[in-house]
């Protein structure tokens, strides 16, 4: 009895002593775009709340390149062991293997928490007279369906999302490929634009420049970085998208193999460092809401937001067919 207790003691010292030492090492995060973006230096805040949870650093290894999918590579060739985390974005996420440049789907992963959102909305000149609101905005495009442009590279988010909204109005309008927000930006002000889908970045950034017309979410946070500018339930208008798919966001996630207390561990200081009124302050001066779901709704989001943008997907494909009907 005495043999047996003792071995019992020790296996549980060890399990205790396992538990107590990770992480022994730094816990790497892979981020999938370029460094010194608005998007890193929120993902570094959380990190770095985490690190006080664990004891240890929590760098962001940015790992750019394939719209997210080479960091998501990158993440899937490291252990099972905890010491790497996926930073996982949307693109790569959910938009990658929606058109075949990736085999992963939602559930291919276990989630810690949802980290944030970046939010987007309809933008105009702010002394454009052909609308005062949204209603009238949209009134105007369908008595002139294809005869405003915004920007709208085909098959990224905002496109799609652009998309799904024209689909659900009716109204037509043409898309303008930009590399950057910041070329778009640039010429809505001069004219050639006449609406942009933008940011809370790109909005922070020219507000003396823009008017927003809609948030393209009902959640009160957006509206609040938008500086109370109506949502799609205040004008009274369905855009036929809801929850996560007008926003850009982020699940860190982790291999489904990982060691249930590890896992449990790095859960324990992702929200320890969400709550942390530092790192919630410095997503807000971001432009960026929390979005607070818990590890047990991760499924349901991330396949429902896959499904919403299978349907944002079509909708580029009707507006294309649109604006080819009306350039004939």
């Amino acid at each position: 009895m005495k043999a047996a207790g003792l071995t019992a003691v020790v296996g549980l010292l060890a399990v205790s002593q396992g538990y107590a030492q990770f992480p022994e090492r730094k816990v790497q995060v892979m981020y999938p775009w370029a460094p010194g973006t608005p998007t890193y230096g929120v993902s570094q805040l959380i990190a770095e709340g985490m690190a006080k949870e664990l004891g240890q650093a929590v760098p962001v290894v940015a790992k750019p390149g394939s719209g997210g999918v080479k960091a998501f590579k990158a993440f899937l060739n490291s252990p099972a062991d905890g010491y790497t985390i996926a930073d996982g974005y949307v693109a790569p996420l959910v938009l990658a293997p929606m058109f075949g440049n990736a085999d992963w789907g939602c559930d291919d992963f276990i989630p810690l928490y949802s980290a944030t959102s970046n939010s987007f909305a309809i933008a105009t000149r702010p002394n454009d007279d052909r609308w005062s609101d949204f209603k009238s905005f949209i009134g105007y495009l369908k008595d002139h369906p294809g005869e405003t442009r915004y920007n709208g590279n085909e098959l990224t988010l905002p496109h799609m999302v652009a998309a799904k909204v024209l689909k659900q109005l009716d109204i037509v309008s043409r898309p303008v490929p930009y590399p950057d927000l910041a070329l778009g930006m640039k010429d809505l002000r001069n004219g050639t634009l006449d609406w942009l889908i933008v940011n809370p970045g790109m909005y922070r950034a020219n507000k003396d420049h823009l008017k927003i017309l809609a948030t393209l979410s009902n959640q009160k946070a957006v509206q609040e970085v938008y500086d109370g500018a109506p949502t799609p339930k205040d004008v009274g208008v369905d855009l036929g998208i809801s929850g996560l798919t007008a926003s850009g966001w982020d699940w860190w996630l982790v291999h489904k193999d990982t060691p249930e207390d590890r896992l449990d561990k790095l859960r324990g200081a992702m929200q320890a460092a969400l709550k942390d009124k530092d790192v919630r302050d410095g997503i807000a001066k971001a432009g960026f809401v929390p979005t607070n779901y818990s590890p047990d709704e991760y499924s349901k989001v991330c396949n429902s937001v896959s499904d919403e943008l299978k349907s944002a997907k079509d909708a580029v494909e009707w507006e294309k067919k649109k604006v080819r009907a009306l350039s004939q």
